[in-house]
């Protein structure tokens, strides 16, 4: 196991859609945070509106900026916003589990209507994106995906009210409800039938017992590659969190480098590491031990090897549970 290829590797006509069913059945009995699992940072950015207007939480510089000329700072929003190109559906077929869903509301909307954001909104609703979920999940009847929610951008209590219901009814008996001890085991998922587990990192989750807490998630915050792969290694010597938590290998940029590197996006930037966090991620080990990984969240999930190599962790836990 000390050789970041030296285990072997999953079948290439290994099912990703229902990968967690597929799991050797050694593993269906250890906690879901002991297990690798893929997921999407800023899942919702591949449908930004690019005609939408900025958040209200926004820099001040940058809404004056845009007021100005918005033809100059719309588009490079959008540019260093957009973080995914598959649309909800291909990233669960593909295998991602985690979703960062940045929930918010329009100020000027008199309506309830919630959208997804980063730097500005989308075109698709909240409702229509977990409708999508919910009827693919009635033909995965053995996967689990965990909703990391937040942000919540303008919304008032009655919102966050009427969101949480709206969680409830459309997942009903599918919801876990929080474990204080830690998440269970596939097969006890699979016995109980729930398959979503809903973070909520807002206090309106207060006295919801179907909503967990904010997932832990390390963000090293950095443009370097490198670096964010230095904080990630310093992060695993302090020790992991207790259940579920989030390995961040997606890149950071500040005003400082967007206005310096005036041809990248995010993309360009993202793409041309991608093999320097991927090697990284191969020596990784899922499982309980101090220095082991669970859900490792990246940008751009569908161009390259990204589920397959944080899938393929998995076959180290089958050497040490026989």
């Amino acid at each position: 196991m000390g050789g970041a290829r030296g285990y072997v590797k999953l079948d290439k006509d290994w099912n990703h859609a229902d990968w967690m069913s597929q799991l050797p059945e050694n593993l269906w009995d250890l906690p879901l945070c002991n297990l690798a699992i893929p997921g999407s940072h800023d899942t919702m950015t591949y449908c930004l509106d690019l005609c939408s207007p900025l958040l209200v939480s926004s820099p001040l510089v940058l809404k004056v900026l845009d007021c100005i000329m918005p033809c100059v700072v719309r588009p490079c929003v959008y540019k260093w916003g957009t973080t995914q190109m598959m649309d909800i559906s291909k990233q669960l077929d593909s295998g991602i589990r985690y979703f960062d869903l940045r929930i918010a509301h329009k100020k000027h909307d008199s309506s309830d209507i919630l959208y997804f954001a980063h730097g500005i909104y989308t075109h698709l609703t909240v409702e229509k994106t977990l409708s999508d979920m919910a009827q693919w999940l009635q033909s995965h009847p053995k996967e689990v995906v965990i909703l990391a929610c937040s942000m919540f951008d303008e919304l008032k209590s009655d919102q966050h009210r009427k969101f949480i219901l709206f969680l409830k009814n459309l997942f009903g008996s599918r919801l876990c409800p929080y474990m204080s001890e830690g998440p269970a085991s596939l097969r006890t998922f699979w016995k109980q039938g729930h398959q979503v587990i809903v973070s909520y990192d807002n206090p309106a989750a207060s006295g919801h017992k179907e909503l967990w807490p904010k997932i832990p998630y390390w963000w090293a915050d950095q443009v370097d590659a490198r670096k964010v792969i230095s904080y990630l290694e310093e992060k695993k010597l302090s020790g992991r969190p207790e259940g579920f938590f989030v390995a961040g290998i997606n890149l950071t940029e500040d005003a400082k480098f967007v206005l310096t590197h005036p041809c990248q996006s995010i993309r360009t930037l993202t793409l041309s590491n991608y093999n320097l966090f991927l090697d990284w991620v191969e020596k990784q080990l899922p499982g309980p031990g101090n220095t082991c990984l669970n859900i490792i969240c990246g940008d751009f999930v569908g161009v390259n090897d990204f589920v397959s190599v944080i899938l393929d962790l998995n076959r180290k836990l089958c050497e040490r549970w026989p």
